[in-house]
C-alpha cells in the first residue's frame, strides 16, 4: 500500500483545480494571560504578535497549491486591506485570481482569534452572510463555466457566507459532471439538495448529522447518515470526517471504510476540513481508487491538526508520514 499511496502523491504536480467558495481571512492575535480584568471576570491578554492566514476557500486554494496543484480561485472579497492582503498572498503562491471579484458593498470575511498559551480565548467574526447579488453570481458562474475545459476538478468550499447560491451551484455541478469533471463539495447547512449530483461531499460528523436531521451517537447512526446522504445526493462518495475517530468513506459501490485518525498530537483542528477536502480532491484527479484518496487525505489531516492556527500540508510532509507509518491508515470495512 505504501507504494500505491506514494504513487498518488507523485501525480499531484500540475493537476488543475478550480476552487469556488467563500474566501476568508483568518487573523490570529497571540499573547499571554497573567491576570484577570478588574472591570469584568475575563482574562487580560497581553498581545505579543498578530498573524494572518487565508481561510475558508482561500485556505483550500493554499492547500492545493502547497500540494503542487495548479489553482484557480473563484470567489468574492471586499474592497479593503484584508482583501488586498489576500490578493498579494495568492499572487505570491501562484494562485490564479482572475475569477476573484471585488464587491465594494460587502467586507472581506474576517475571523479574528485571540490565542493565549496556545489556547483560543475568543473568536470574533466580521462578515456579511447574505447572498451575493445576481450580477456577481452570474460573473462567478460565467468564469467557472469558461474555465471548465482547462481544469481536472472543481472543489466547492461552502462556508455559508453568501457566495455558493443554489442556482449557480446547480448549474455548475450539472455542467461539470456532464463534461466528465470531478466535483467535490465541502458542504454547510441543513439542506444539501443543492449539491445533488456531485462526485463527492466531505462533511464532518456534526454537519452530516444536521443534513439528515439526526444525532449521530454510535456506528449505526453513522451508517444511516452516510447511506442516506449517498442516496439523496446521488453522488459517488460521502467522506465523513470524525475528528479523533478518524473518517468514514461511503461509496456508491456499497463499500464503507473506516479510517482511524493518524495524528500523534492535536494542537488545533482549525482548517483541518479544508486540508482533507483539498487533498482528497487532488488525489481523485490521479484516477486512484476512492479509498486510497481518502487514505491520503487522512494522513494530511493527521499532519495539519498538529499545527496551531490555520495551516497547510506540503507534499514533502505527506511523503514522509506515509513512508513512516503505513499501517495506521489501512482502515477496516464496516
Amino acid at each position: 500500500m505504501r507504494e500505491r499511496l506514494l504513487k498518488i502523491l507523485s501525480q499531484f504536480r500540475g493537476k488543475r483545480i478550480l476552487v469556488l467558495g467563500d474566501v476568508m481571512l483568518d487573523q490570529y492575535i497571540w499573547g499571554k494571560v497573567s491576570r484577570i480584568s478588574p472591570e469584568a471576570p475575563v482574562p487580560v491578554v497581553e498581545v505579543e504578535r498578530v498573524t494572518y492566514s487565508p481561510g475558508g476557500a482561500a485556505n483550500v486554494a493554499m492547500n492545493v497549491a502547497n500540494l503542487q496543484g495548479k489553482v484557480s480561485l473563484v470567489g468574492v472579497i471586499g474592497d479593503d486591506q484584508e482583501g488586498d492582503w489576500l490578493k498579494r498572498t495568492f499572487v505570491d503562491n501562484q494562485i490564479d485570481i482572475k475569477g476573484l471579484i471585488t464587491d465594494r458593498n460587502r467586507p472581506t470575511t474576517l475571523k479574528t482569534r485571540i490565542i493565549a498559551h496556545s489556547q483560543q480565548v475568543v473568536r470574533m467574526d466580521r462578515e456579511m452572510t447574505e447572498s451575493v447579488d445576481k450580477t456577481i453570481a452570474q460573473k462567478l458562474l460565467n468564469y467557472s463555466l469558461t474555465a471548465l475545459r482547462d481544469i481536472d476538478a472543481i472543489l466547492i468550499s461552502d462556508y455559508a457566507k453568501g457566495v455558493t447560491v443554489r442556482a449557480m451551484l446547480e448549474q455548475i455541478i450539472f455542467s461539470f459532471r456532464k463534461a466528465g469533471k470531478i466535483v467535490v463539495v465541502d458542504p454547510k447547512g441543513y439542506d444539501y439538495s443543492k449539491y445533488k449530483g456531485a462526485t463527492a461531499v466531505t462533511p464532518n460528523k456534526q454537519e452530516a448529522a444536521q443534513a439528515v436531521n439526526m444525532i449521530i451517537e454510535n456506528e449505526n447512526d453513522l451508517l444511516h447518515a452516510g447511506k442516506t446522504l449517498l442516496r439523496d445526493l446521488n453522488c459517488e462518495a460521502v467522506l465523513v470526517t470524525r475528528g479523533e475517530e478518524g473518517m468514514s468513506l461511503f461509496e456508491s459501490s456499497g463499500n464503507i471504510t473506516h479510517l482511524p485518525a493518524v495524528s500523534r498530537e492535536v494542537f488545533d483542528i482549525t482548517g483541518a476540513g479544508d486540508t482533507v477536502t483539498s487533498t482528497f480532491t487532488i488525489a481523485l484527479t490521479t484516477g486512484a481508487a476512492m479509498v486510497d484518496c481518502a487514505r491520503v487525505a487522512n494522513y494530511a489531516a493527521g499532519i495539519v491538526v498538529g499545527k496551531v492556527g490555520t495551516a497547510v500540508v506540503s507534499i514533502q510532509e505527506l511523503k514522509k508520514v506515509i513512508a513512516q507509518d503505513i499501517s495506521a491508515c489501512e482502515g477496516k470495512n464496516i
